[in-house]
This record gives C-alpha cells, structure tokens and sequence, in this order.
C-alpha cells in the first residue's frame, strides 16, 4: 500500500475513532490509517430545532461524541456520527419520504487533539462537514420493503448502503461518494493538510490552489516540515513543467527533495517496533504482579492511583503511569472513579484465584528475565546461565539454582502450578486412556495434573514422580477429594509426554523454537520434533507413539509399548 504523507503523519500518533460504524472503519483502514475503536457514550439528544442547519446539528454532535471519548481516554482523533433508523419501520418512513427527490447527506467530523498538563485534559477541537445530495428514483412500496428485508445494514442517513443493494435506488450523486457510504475521506485528507501543513510565508506570497489533495509525489519530506535546519524543498501544486520556474537557489534542493519522498522510502516497520516494545510492555505486566496490584483491586475497586501507590509503597506519578499501562493493555480499565481489574486480572493476575499465574509471572519476573540479560552468552557457550545470575558455580542445577531456599522452591512450585491447572484438563482428554489401570507423571510437582487423570478416569492409579523434598511440599497444593485415593505408585506400560514440540523444519520463530532458548538459557536443555521424540522413544521400546497438538503452546504425546 502506498501511503499518503498526510495520513502517515499520523503514524506516530494514538488515533481514536469515536465511532463502532463498520463502514468508517473500513474506509479509514483502506487508506492506510491505524486507529483503535472507543465507541462515544454520548447520548443523541440534541435539539434540532435549535440548529440553524443540518451540518450544524452534525457537527455538533460529532464534536460532543469525539470530546466524550477524550475525556474517558485523555487522547483521542475523530468523532464521526450520522443519524440512522431504529427499526425497519423507521427505516421506511425515510426512504419513503425520499422516494422520487433529491436530498443531502451530512456528516460531521470532529478532530480533538488532546493535551495533558497537570492531569489536565486540554483539548483543540478542528471539525468541519461534508454534504452529498443524492436523488432517489420513483419507488414503489414493494420496492421499498423488498430492500429493508434484505437484511442490508441500514447505518446511514435515509438507512440504505449505497455501495451495495441500495445502490438500486439512487438515481444519481453529486458529491463524495464515500461521504455516503460513511466517512468523507476526502475532506478529512484536506483538513490533515490544513493541520500539518500549514502555509509557509514564501506560500503567502503566491496564490496556491487548495480545492484537492496534493499527489503522493508531490508532498515535501515530512523531516524537513518538522526538523528544521535545512532549507525545505519547494512545495508542488503544478505540473513538472511549473517545478522548473523554481529559484536556481532552491531547484536543486526540489530536486533532490523529490527523490526522497515517501512512496520510494521502504514500508514503515511497524511491526519490528512493536516486537522491540514487547519486552517493554512484559516488564510493565511482571512488575505490576510483583507489586501486587491485581491484588488490591481485586479486593476493592475502583480504586484512584495514589491509594493504590500507598498500598504498595511506591511514588504516585510512578503507579499511574504503569496503571496507565496495564489498562492499555487491557489488563485493567480506567473510568472517572478509578482503576479496576478486568476479567482476564481477576482470573488469572490476582494471587487468590483458582487459575492464577501470579507465582508464573513472579518466576518470570525473578528468575527468567535475569536469565534472558545473559541470551548472548548462553548461544555463545551452549549452556545456562545461572552462573552468571548467582555469580558462583551451580553444581547441581535446582539445588543451587531454582530450590536454593525454600522461598524460591515454593515460588518454582507455585510457577508450575499455575501453568499446570491451565493445561491439565486438556493433557487428560487428549486421549481416551479408559484401557489404562495405572499411569505415572514423571516430574510431577504439585500434583495438579495426576489430579485432573484420576478426576477423569476414576479407575485410573496416578504416581506423582519427583524429587523428595518437593514431595513434601507438595501436601500444601492437595485440595480435598475422593481423587486422593487414586494417587500411589504402581508400574504402567504407556508413557505419556507433554512438551512442546518443534515443527520438522524449526521455521515457525513462535513457540517450541523460543521455548528451546528458554530451556537453554534455564536449563541446557532442548525442544524436539515428533520425530526426535520419537526415536528415542523407540530406543527403549516405545513403538506406538500418538501426537495431538493441544491449544496455546502444549502438545500431547502418547507412547505404548506392547508388555512382554
């Protein structure tokens, strides 16, 4: 997609659309601008009769609803609404009014360019309109209700799509066409022109068309608008033959200016910037664990930033701004009263839940981050890094590393807890395990997913396997329940695997291949293909091996082997 200056002055911009029309959105999405949705609360309640125009009632209410969402958000671009239909009924009461005669379609826009100073919202408002008329043919009420019917979405003045079936009832249109469909682009492109672009004094002193759009080619490079220092390159409006009546002084920077312009410039890397903000925004989530602040809210919400700033000893400023953040993320939502936990925080950010991450999160935040500093160093050497961390010598890797105290031994247990209640149920029905009496899970932990075995298959005897000293600590994630008579050891004849396994070819970047720097910075250990682990399995007589890729980032494997 070639990009429009203008447009992609916005780029580098938070861009709300006030408006949940799917018809604006498609035309702004098609001219390359990326913006979310806020819908405006504002109520349509306007008095008509007190607008001396029909664009003035628009854009009025254009207006309200954009500084509505401003106020919410404290950043907000476009507030774009049009009266439509409530009901079929309604629906026919205007087009049958139309029927046989010309009328215009308004649309008020409203840009608010917000401000914060003091947590003051400060805004500047630009709005302009855009009117259409268009003409209807003669229509027959047969004709009228065969459209209404056709489930055609009625989201404009006089309730029909042009763009599609109502196109069969328009005569003509004089005007932007997509002011009709739902969103003058056009008029906006020009009013972004006016906003960023504004008359340079050598400008002043010329006449200078401004009744359309500049071309692509045509516009100045955007770092010579706002950097400064350099002379600019000579603004075209004419023909290539007009560009050689520029100043000797300034024709060869035109010149050159030309070849530099933005449809010859590379796409914009969006994408690689948000993946070098990832860490950024992972930090601002582990952080927010670690200070507990899903916690809080849990237990009492609404709750403003400096009473949650008190309770977790730290500054004000500080918390608002990572508050701020975590409702950008959609992790809690922010009103007039205050901040609260969305669904997702309660169920699995708040500590007390039954699905928590949070001792997740804290052996993420804790341990892995610091093990991830060193990544160079472990692809260097083809080891962990815990070394580095600790800054002594691991000898035994969970002893000296993830079991060094009992405090980090029960957060290691807690992290795969939590990871552990998640997939669970899925390991379990993954496959019909009904002809097995006995199954062992090697590794075990806490016991979570033993539980959710003998849960499903009440005749099945579960071993949990580990180590000793977290056998014990494990009595403390026992919830009650017949199921604990099913758990003891007992040999068994099938094997079942649940790890991540690596695509044939290793080309998928997410996933099993991140989970084998994972393993290596962590452990030396690797992720494997089905058919890696499927050699090895056989080695040691498990000939029968099933696969079936669970959801998120688990697979289940099922080995046999045929008892002698």
């Amino acid at each position: 997609m070639v990009l429009c200056p203008v447009i992609g002055k916005l780029l580098h911009k938070r861009v709300v659309l006030a408006s949940a029309s799917p018809r604006r959105q498609e035309i702004l999405s098609n001219a390359g601008l990326r913006f979310e949705v806020v819908p405006s609360r504002f109520k349509e309640k306007l008095d008509k009769a007190s607008f001396a125009t029909p664009y003035g009632y628009a854009m009025e209410t254009a207006k309200q609803k954009a500084l509505e969402v401003a106020t919410r958000m404290h950043q907000t671009v476009g507030g774009l609404i049009l009266e439509k239909p409530v009901d079929k009924q309604d629906a026919y009461r205007m087009l049958s009014r139309l029927s046989g005669k010309e009328h215009s379609v308004f649309t008020g826009v409203a840009i608010v360019h917000c401000s914060s100073n003091d947590r003051q919202l400060h805004t500047r408002v630009s709005e302009f309109y855009e009117e259409t008329t268009v003409k209807f043919s003669e229509l027959s009420e047969e004709l009228l209700w065969e459209y209404i019917h056709s489930g055609e979405p009625m989201d404009k003045a006089g309730g029909y799509g042009i763009q599609a079936l109502g196109g069969m009832l328009v005569e003509s249109v004089h005007g932007d066409f997509l002011n009709v469909v739902g969103f003058p682009l056009n008029h906006f492109c020009k009013q972004l022109v006016e906003l960023y672009y504004p008359p340079r004094p050598e400008d002043l002193r010329q006449p200078v068309q401004h009744d359309s759009i500049p071309a692509v080619d045509t516009f100045e490079d955007l770092s010579d608008v706002e950097g400064g220092g350099s002379e600019p390159a000579q603004r075209e409006t004419g023909s290539r033959d007009e560009k050689a009546e520029v100043g000797a002084a300034g024709r060869a920077t035109a010149e050159a200016e030309c070849h530099r312009t933005r449809a010859t410039l590379p796409p914009f890397p969006t994408r690689l910037l948000e993946l070098l903000d990832g860490f950024k925004l992972s930090k601002a989530l582990l952080t927010a664990c670690k200070l507990k602040v899903f916690d809080w809210l849990k237990r009492e919400a609404p709750q403003k930033a400096p009473d949650i700033a008190s309770k977790v000893d730290a500054s004000a400023c500080g918390t608002e701004k990572l508050l701020d953040v975590c409702a950008a993320m959609g992790l809690l939502e922010k009103t007039e009263q205050g901040y609260s936990n969305t669904e997702t925080a309660n169920l699995y950010l708040a500590s007390d839940s039954e699905y928590s991450l949070h001792g997740f999160m804290l052996q993420n935040n804790d341990v892995i981050w610091n093990l991830f500093t060193y990544l160079e160093f472990a692809i260097r050497e083809g080891r962990n890094q815990h070394h580095r961390v600790l800054g002594k010598k691991v000898e035994d890797l969970f002893q000296d590393a993830y079991y060094r105290s009992p405090e980090t031994q029960l957060r290691f247990m807690q992290a795969m807890h939590g990871m552990a209640k998640l997939t669970a149920r899925q390991v379990a029905t993954a496959f019909d395990l009904s002809r097995f009496s006995s199954a062992c899970d090697v590794g075990g932990c806490t016991g979570a997913l033993a539980r959710e075995l003998a849960r499903e298959y009440p005749r099945l005897q579960v071993t949990v396997f580990d180590l000793p000293d977290v056998v014990e600590l494990a009595v403390h994630f026992q919830p009650a329940g017949p199921q604990a008579a099913q758990i003891h050891f007992a040999a068994g004849t099938g094997l079942l695997l649940v790890e991540t396994l690596l695509d044939e070819e290793k080309r998928e970047a997410q996933g099993g291949l991140i989970q084998s720097l994972n393993t290596l910075v962590q452990t030396e250990g690797r992720e494997r293909s089905r058919g890696e682990y499927q050699c090895l399995l056989e080695l040691h007589g498990f000939h029968q091996v099933q696969v079936v890729h669970l959801e998120g980032v688990l697979d289940a494997m099922l080995a046999t082997r045929v008892a002698p």
